[in-house]
């Protein structure tokens, strides 16, 4: 006879959980960074101290915004780490620490769910794991966004009322030149010198790219320390207002308020213009002399469908005739070159595109425009450049004769050869 003997499964043995936490705080100031170290210090003692946990760190953010997950560093190295199955469960103080964007915390929620792990929400009492609470997670976080909404059209409102009052900000960061004291904006006067230099060597007649390589030459350094100099950083400082001790507020403003995203403001805003808000380090004049030289130096280059379009790139700082030679049947500007042992001038739209795109241009010898220029415009009839980058505006190149320009407006031909 058959005897059946009852074999009850094993009671599973009591895991143990692994269990994380998560702290933001938006600022760097004294008061957040306290409530930062008081949350660590606090998670940390709570998962510690459980008798079914097993601590698997508290992960932190300081001085980020939630309404992005860019640079969010203590988020994503947890999220990683919930990838790897090192984490079970995570503890955080609110959806906003979070997150304040809706679709991230939903990503963040689901992206937990599917591995099974849930997130605790302690000021809203929040599993985020149980799948009947997402439409309440997804309101209270709607609620948070729309928070950050108000906030960010606050301090939009408050800036536009600084902005009327001429109110210019006085915490600038690596601003060549300038450094703030007390709230005032005062100059350096090392740095100064740096930035009245680049505005001589400019109206002297170099390129950007030649300027940076004489300030690499003389070892000068950034504002920030680095030994190289950007192009670009060096275009900026020649056009800042703030030079000539003035201000132009609201050069930007925040398109978005969910990504932060800047746009540069060519009317789409208002903008304020403070003159004398600070110390100039270079004079008003210089500083008007070194806008209409930058405009002077964007040539205009005649398309293949007949208009005109500027080309900034037309700028040549090795050779002043470069920058003077303007051809008058199509506007493009004359390039040197070397042809059968001699140095000429032609006209670049026809050396790139042929004579169907400018016929009439004729090519000029060096030696002779020279020649015409030194009779014409420099002393004791000898080619000075100094003095004809100082007296000329232009030179139109006709078939048969050319039109010197100069900058009093005066205006004089001179017939080819």
């Amino acid at each position: 006879m058959k005897k059946i003997i009852f074999i009850p499964p094993k009671p599973p043995e009591p895991k143990k959980l692994k269990v994380a936490a998560y702290c933001r705080v938006s600022t760097l100031s004294p008061t957040q960074k306290r409530s930062l170290d008081w949350q660590i210090k606090s998670y940390t003692k709570m998962i510690s101290e459980h008798p079914d946990w097993i601590f698997a760190g508290v992960f932190y953010d300081a001085g980020k915004s939630g309404l992005r997950r860019s640079g969010r560093i203590g988020l994503n190295k947890m999220l990683k780490k919930v990838a790897k199955g090192k984490i079970d469960y995570i503890i955080t103080k609110s959806i906003s620490r979070v997150s304040r964007d809706t679709v991230e915390v939903l990503k963040i929620v689901r992206y937990l769910r599917e591995r099974r792990i849930n997130m605790y929400f302690e000021n809203e009492n929040l599993d985020s794991i149980r799948l009947d609470k997402e439409f309440e997670i997804t309101l209270r976080s709607m609620l948070v966004q729309d928070e950050s909404r108000n906030i960010s059209e606050n301090i939009q409102w408050g800036f536009q009322r600084k902005f009327e009052k001429g109110d210019i900000f006085t915490k600038y960061k690596n601003f060549m030149g300038y450094t703030c004291v007390d709230g005032e904006i005062v100059i350096v006067s090392e740095q100064a010198e740096v930035v009245r230099k680049i505005f001589e060597l400019y109206l002297q007649g170099l390129s950007f790219g030649q300027i940076k390589a004489y300030l690499e030459a003389m070892r000068i350094k950034t504002v920030t320390g680095n030994e190289y100099w950007d192009t670009t950083t060096i275009q900026k400082m020649l056009k800042n207002e703030k030079y000539k001790g003035d201000t132009m507020l609201q050069k930007t403003y925040t398109e978005d308020f969910m990504i932060g995203k800047k746009a540069r403001n060519v009317g789409q805003r208002n903008q304020y213009y403070v003159a004398n808000s600070h110390p100039a380090i270079v004079s008003g004049e210089e500083f008007d002399k070194v806008q209409v030289e930058m405009a002077k130096r964007v040539r205009l280059v005649r398309k293949a469908d007949g208009t005109v379009e500027s080309n900034s790139r037309k700028y040549n700082g090795k050779y002043l005739l470069g920058n003077l030679l303007v051809c008058g049947d199509c506007g493009a500007s004359f390039r040197r070159r070397t042809e059968r042992g001699k140095v000429v001038w032609r006209c670049a739209e026809r050396i790139e595109k042929g004579k169907e795109v400018c016929f009439n241009s004729p090519t000029l010898n060096e030696d002779w425009i020279q020649k015409v220029l030194g009779e014409m415009v420099c002393e004791n009839d000898v080619y000075n450049e100094d003095t004809v980058r100082n007296s000329i505006e232009k030179i139109l190149i006709f078939e048969s004769y050319l039109e010197i320009c100069y900058r009093n407006e005066k205006k004089l031909n001179v017939k080819l050869f």
